[in-house]
């Protein structure tokens, strides 16, 4: 999968890709990300990419010229299975759409900065609009990397035992029961008799029951669902 990112401070997008299960699905040529700086786009003096509201009001916003430039200069090289626009006001990302957008072979994703981008761009260009949350940040940029690190970890061959997404927190409508580790016995804290058992069908059963009973307490709007 490729996943080109547009950014006016792509800057802030070299940790996030840099390190763990995303440095390991680079490194595995399971996931290419892209970083494309909007500022080498423009036409305009000073490297400028935004301009004040027509009407007036707080805020500048990216202008049409750089976006346009950049993204037909990229469709000139790809085929973009989607162009996601991040934005507080786009369709809430969850779980089953990370799914979905996982199984695509190309994505575009436009980063969003100061009060946002030129409406006609999002008209004529975006076929996605995606929000991670009803809370508004800087920029687009952090809403990309916890897309792409969502979307790239369920890529067959990115985690080494494929079958722990399967088991993620909202893959079933379920949060994720509670898990233990070693030690057995910590500070007179043990684990439950049935993780010790043996038996996978009883431990099975135990885990659903208790990520049932997780997400009636946590979350019981996801049993609505």
């Amino acid at each position: 999968m490729k996943i080109d990112i547009i950014s006016v401070v792509p800057d802030l997008l070299t940790s996030p890709f840099s390190h763990s299960i995303m440095k390991r699905a680079a490194d595995k040529g399971l996931l290419q990300v892209n970083i494309i700086n909007l500022r080498q786009y423009t036409t305009y003096a000073r490297a400028q990419v935004d301009d004040y509201q027509f009407g007036g009001g707080a805020g500048m916003v990216l202008m049409m010229e750089p976006l346009v430039n950049a993204v037909e200069a990229l469709q000139q090289q790809t085929s973009y299975d989607e162009v996601i626009y991040l934005t507080p006001d786009g369709e809430t990302f969850n779980q089953p759409m990370a799914n979905q957008l996982s199984l695509k072979n190309n994505l575009l994703m436009i980063c969003g900065h100061y009060k946002g981008i030129d409406q006609r761009f999002r008209d004529h260009f975006v076929t996605k609009e995606i929000s991670i949350g009803d809370y508004v940040l800087s920029g687009g940029e952090l809403a990309a990397a916890v897309l792409t690190d969502a979307i790239g970890r369920l890529i067959p061959g990115v985690l080494n035992d494929e079958s722990s997404a399967l088991t993620d927190s909202f893959q079933d409508n379920l949060l994720a029961p509670p898990v233990y580790t070693r030690p057995e016995n910590f500070r007179g804290w043990t684990i439950p008799n049935v993780l010790k058992s043996g038996n996978h069908q009883l431990i099975d059963q135990w885990r659903y029951e208790q990520a049932l009973e997780r997400t009636k307490t946590r979350r019981p709007d996801l049993l609505d669902e």
